[in-house]
């Protein structure tokens, strides 16, 4: 089994994936433990003072005026574990679970935050040993980072709460802990909070966010080349020379694959046959241009994740001339606001693929299929209702585009009167990433059985790979009228398992 190691910096976005999807183990770098022992000798120090320190020797937030006495602070620790675990709604999937535990593994192991070397292994080996906390949907407002959902994390570690196994089955977390050999640990001066004050649950969705997208959008480069073969475009408007003279990068990485998936076609160029047409519709002429757009705001949004994966984010932190300062490192705009971008970018991506789909269906907009890609038009509905689905999926896409992290609600007694809405920006980007999946995979469908509706015309070598591909994974081809669920969910499975990507670039080489 892959395992990854974590020091005190240098965790990657695979490292992420790696261990929120793929069950990766964790070992500990020598140098994070040192660096643990050493932050909490400072903090040790400072809580053997009678001068409050916040996080230390002070309540929280809005209460953090009093000064707690020594022998009550353990009890501080766990008490804000336990309060804060307050989310409520269905649970949040296992894979961000895991992703929101290791990224604050990461954090605390940098040597900012105070916690001891056996807390930090604690968590190493909740996750190696398959456990998974119990996270609920709402409870977050970005600030200070993801509280409730990090809480119900360190609620695991206290051996409290309820818990996933790794047989996939929930029960009273202290069972699970008992049953892997792990001792529960008893949180100290500071420990709680920082089990729980960071940006962890929104990056990790954002990391996650970025490696679907990746995908999909070279899985719509695809989809929009099948349509113009379909529609009898032209390829003379993907030429990298034009491209070459609006340098954004996204769109003339675009370009690239739709040309290279359009080489050989025997489809495309009939502008003048016997519908005589000067240019093609926006939705196929402009493709590279909106989904390059994606591709660039992706860019931005990878480069604000791996600034954001080199952070400590706590408050206070520990810093390396050993003061302890309060900050505001946790607030979670920078990342709230490209999930917002990446929402609106998949949102037109979906747009669009739609206006290509409804194009192919509409015989007056088709240049010879037949309406709807219908059988017998009349007695047959063909994909009438296909593109049905995918408009609804398209108008929802465009209500989860709205930003969360325009909506700023004030909390703890208006001490923290600004949040990030980090979290609910991540979590419906999650269900966009969903339904652009089935937009592409209706698009995808439909494009597919209008080539192979233009008798006498073989499509290029990379289209004809995909739709050899996608027709053996049961997504049927023309014909009557059928149950077409079962064919809109193969499509689906086969783009978003990247086996449409795969089946091209067989012929094409990778796509950009």
């Amino acid at each position: 089994m892959h395992t990854v190691v974590v020091g005190t910096t240098g965790v990657t976005a695979s490292d992420v994936l790696a261990v929120a999807r793929g069950g990766a183990r964790i070992e500990l770098a020598e140098e994070a433990v040192t660096a643990l022992a050493a932050a909490r000798e400072i903090v040790d120090a400072l809580a053997a003072k009678p001068e409050p320190v916040y996080g230390v020797s002070t309540g929280f937030g809005a209460l953090a005026t009093r000064h707690i006495s020594q022998d009550l602070r353990s009890r501080l620790q766990r008490n804000i574990v336990r309060s804060h675990a307050a989310g409520m709604g269905p649970r949040v999937e296992r894979e961000v679970v895991r992703a929101l535990m290791f990224l604050r593994l990461k954090t605390v192991c940098s040597g900012h935050t105070g916690v001891r070397p056996e807390v930090a292994q604690t968590m190493a080996d909740v996750l190696n040993a398959g456990i998974t906390p119990v996270v609920h949907e709402y409870g977050s407002l970005g600030c200070s980072g993801d509280l409730a959902p990090l809480s119900h994390c360190a609620l695991t570690l206290m051996g409290e709460g309820d818990a996933e196994g790794p047989d996939g089955t929930v029960r009273p977390a202290g069972e699970l802990l008992a049953e892997h050999g792990i001792q529960p640990v008893e949180l100290r001066e500071k420990e709680g909070l920082a089990l729980l004050n960071g940006t962890d649950g929104m990056l990790g969705m954002l990391l996650m966010a970025l490696a679907d997208l990746d995908l999909l959008y070279k899985s719509a480069d695809v989809t929009a080349a099948l349509s113009l073969e379909a529609l009898l475009g032209t390829d003379k408007v993907l030429a990298p020379e034009l491209h070459a003279i609006r340098p954004h990068p996204g769109q003339g990485a675009s370009a690239a694959n739709m040309l290279a998936v359009l080489k050989g076609s025997q489809l495309t160029g009939h502008h003048q046959d016997d519908a005589p047409r000067v240019q093609d519709a926006y939705s196929v002429r402009c493709a590279p241009q909106v989904a390059g757009a994606g591709r660039d705001t992706l860019a931005h949004a990878r480069l604000v994740a791996e600034r954001e994966l080199a952070s400590a984010v706590d408050n206070p932190v520990v810093l390396p001339d050993g003061r302890v300062e309060s900050n505001g490192n946790f607030h979670g705009a920078p990342v709230a606001y490209v999930l917002d971008f990446l929402a609106i970018a998949a949102a037109d991506l979906g747009s669009i693929a739609e206006r290509r789909t409804d194009r192919l269906l509409d015989k007056n907009r088709s240049h010879g299929l037949p309406p709807f890609l219908a059988d017998d038009a009349g007695v047959d509905s063909g994909l009438m209702i296909a593109q049905y689905t995918q408009a609804a999926l398209v108008s929802e896409m465009k209500r989860l585009a709205v930003p969360a992290s325009a909506d700023s609600i004030p909390s703890s007694a208006m001490q923290e009167d600004h949040v990030s809405m980090g979290w609910s920006a991540a979590r419906k980007l999650r269900t966009a990433v969903d339904n652009l999946t089935r937009i592409i995979a209706v698009e995808l469908y439909a494009a597919t059985r209008a080539i192979e509706l233009r008798e006498g015309l073989a499509p290029a070598p990379a289209s004809q790979a995909a739709i050899d591909a996608v027709r053996a994974a049961g997504v049927q081809g023309p014909g009557p009228d059928r149950f077409l669920a079962p064919d809109l969910a193969a499509a689906d499975a086969f783009v978003r398992s990247g086996e449409l990507v795969a089946a091209v670039e067989t012929v094409t080489g990778p796509l950009q």
